[in-house]
Formats: C-alpha cells, sequence, structure tokens
C-alpha cells in the first residue's frame, strides 16, 4: 500500500473518530471509573508520581530515582511512559514494524472493524490470521478467564501486554474487567491510537515489557497477547509482569509460536528476515527479539522464575490444520504451534522479583 493511501487513510480517521478527550467522555459512564484507577509508578526507579497537570505525571522519587523530576504526558489519551533512552533503541524497529504493517495493509477507518475482532468479517485483510486468533481467544476465555471470573465474582484487573489495535482490551472491558493495555506503537489504524474505536473504556500506555510504569501486586491476570516472541529478554520481562501480579495471579501466553527444535525456529526466523527484505525494503531485524519459544526454552524459564506452566491447544479447523502442516513441509521444518500457556504467580514470588 503506498504512502499516499496510508495518509488519506489516516485522514480518515481524523475524520471519522472523536477526539481523545471526546472518547474519554462518552466512555467513562459506561464503567466503573475505578478501572481507569490504575496505580502508575516511574518505570526507571518504580518510585511514586506526582501528577503536575491533568495530562502530566512528574517521578517524585527524589532520594531513589537518578533521574527525578522526568515528566510522562499523556497525549491524544495515551500515557507515554517509554524512556528517551529506550525510545532511541526502538526507533528502528517502530519504523520497520510500521512500515511494514501500513504496507501490508494492516488496520481500517470501519469502526465496525474494530468491534468484531477478533472475529474479522469474511473477506477482510487477513482474515485467516484472525480465525486463528479467534481460536486462542475462545481458548483462553474456556480455560483460564471463565474459572477465574466464577471464582472472583467481581471484575478482575488484566495487564494485555502487547495489546496492538486493543482488540483483547475492549472484548475483556465488555466483560466488566479493567484493562491496562501496553504496547510500543501507538497509531490509530493499527496501535493504541486504535482505542477510539471503542466504546468501553480501557486504559492505553506505551510501555516496553522491561520498563513497565506500573506499582506491584495489582492484577489478577497479565496476558502477553501475540507479543512475548518480540521481547529481546524473556525472563526479565516474564519477571517485571510477576511483579505487578497479586499472588495467585495469572500469567499467560499467548499466540507465540512454539517448535520442538530451536534449528527450526531459527529457520523460520530467517525465512521472515529475507521475505521482508525482499517484500517491503527492510529485514525487521534491528531487534536481537527472541522470537520464539521451544519447550525446552519454556521448561528453562519455568525452573528461572518458580513456575509451574500449563498448556493447552486451541481447536484449529482441519482445512487450517492441513495448510499449516503444508506450509512447514513446504519450507522444510516443522510448522509452528500455537498453545496457550499459563502459570500462576506463587505467593512468595512477588518478595523474590
Amino acid at each position: 500500500m503506498a504512502d499516499d493511501s496510508l495518509n488519506e487513510r489516516l485522514a480518515n480517521v481524523a475524520e471519522a473518530v472523536p477526539s481523545a478527550n471526546q472518547y474519554l467522555e462518552q466512555v467513562t459512564h459506561l464503567a466503573n471509573r475505578d478501572c481507569l484507577d490504575v496505580l502508575l509508578a516511574c518505570p526507571r526507579c518504580k518510585g511514586p508520581l506526582r501528577r503536575v497537570g491533568p495530562d502530566k505525571l512528574m517521578c517524585a522519587n527524589r532520594a531513589g530515582c537518578p533521574r527525578a523530576g522526568t515528566i510522562f504526558p499523556r497525549s491524544a489519551g495515551i500515557w507515554r511512559f517509554l524512556l528517551p533512552e529506550r525510545a532511541a533503541h526502538y526507533a528502528q524497529f517502530s519504523r520497520d514494524y510500521e512500515h511494514i504493517r501500513r504496507m501490508e495493509g494492516r488496520g481500517s477507518t470501519d469502526t465496525a472493524y474494530y468491534l468484531s475482532l477478533p472475529y474479522a468479517p469474511a473477506g477482510s485483510p487477513f482474515h485467516s490470521d484472525w480465525r486463528m486468533r479467534a481460536r486462542s481467544y475462545r481458548t483462553f476465555l474456556e480455560q483460564i478467564l471463565e474459572p477465574r471470573e466464577r471464582n472472583a465474582a467481581r471484575p478482575l484487573h488484566i495487564l494485555d501486554l502487547g495489546a496492538g489495535n486493543g482488540w483483547l482490551s475492549n472484548r475483556l472491558s465488555q466483560r466488566d474487567h479493567c484493562l491496562t493495555a501496553v504496547d510500543l506503537i501507538v497509531n490509530p489504524l493499527d496501535g493504541l491510537g486504535a482505542y477510539i474505536y471503542y466504546d468501553r473504556p480501557f486504559l492505553p500506555v506505551q510501555a516496553e515489557f522491561e520498563y513497565l510504569p506500573l506499582a506491584e501486586v495489582q492484577y489478577d491476570l497479565a496476558v502477553f497477547n501475540a507479543s512475548l516472541h518480540y521481547a529481546e529478554r524473556y525472563a526479565p520481562s516474564l519477571a517485571v509482569a510477576l511483579r505487578v501480579l497479586k499472588p495467585g495471579g495469572g500469567l499467560v501466553i499467548m499466540d507465540t509460536p512454539f517448535y520442538r527444535r530451536q534449528a527450526s525456529g531459527e529457520q523460520m526466523v530467517r525465512e521472515r528476515a529475507s521475505q521482508f527484505k525482499r517484500d517491503f525494503g527492510t529485514a525487521s531485524d534491528s531487534l536481537m527479539s527472541e522470537n520464539f519459544l521451544t519447550f525446552t526454552r519454556l521448561a528453562e524459564l519455568g525452573e528461572a522464575l518458580d513456575l509451574r506452566w500449563e498448556m493447552v491447544y486451541p481447536h484449529y479447523r482441519l482445512r487450517d490444520t492441513i495448510r499449516r502442516r503444508i506450509s512447514g513441509w513446504r519450507a522444510g521444518r516443522e510448522p509452528a504451534r500455537f498453545p496457550i500457556v499459563w502459570a500462576v504467580k506463587p505467593a512468595l514470588t512477588g518478595e523474590r522479583v
């Protein structure tokens, strides 16, 4: 998709949706305001923040933070907690990611499209991908969320890590839960800026996994939503998520590719880089992401973090399973698997992380 087409789509977004402030005014009455009252913290020192304006927070930890006084603004309705030095680290990745996604034709200017996700209408872009995401979502509901809903009998505080366009936060907000949506990307087509399309409130926060701007021990679930494989270091990313979970909270990995053999995952990474370079002019490899999981690697992470993993596979249509196997056969490697993996935070983990 050409850049002039993208500009036209962005212009359509500006005309079709309300401003961020209008959005917040419209949806606040639809949910308990406590859902938006998350305990935020300095992502660098984890110290307290002080409000210094309606859309500005400041690190107030002068005794313990090397950069106390740093201002974290809310812009276009999104709290910006990506540290300046880390923004530079991610700059090339963000440019490559957004370039590839817009060239692929991701996103829409149609509110109905976002409200339908993950059940994208037939014929919409990447419908087959969304069909698999929908299967994962249903499995997540049945195996993880619904049992917790029955036991809690109250709204759950849920952290949507790698939230993308916010579809999962929207769906779970519809179930009256309190959602914090975290991502690096903030554009209104394929990033956190798409929150303006939804009529249920959730808190959009620009941040990275290893520097979450959140006080500890406040979430019931943390879901890596098709996102953990972007992390450069799995163990610290998972440890930070554990820090903000309550004891007994659930840590979930959803829609990350798994392989039995390390070599298969490494081959997939090479294939993807080659395809991106050919089709989009960039290999999109500026980050040293871990890119995939193996079952051996998962076991290592569980031992390091004192976690006992559970795993279940979504039930895919026979056609999708055959297509996946044929794709792997053509590539000369095993196809990726996409199990739902989760663990419960032990009572002492919060003291050690």
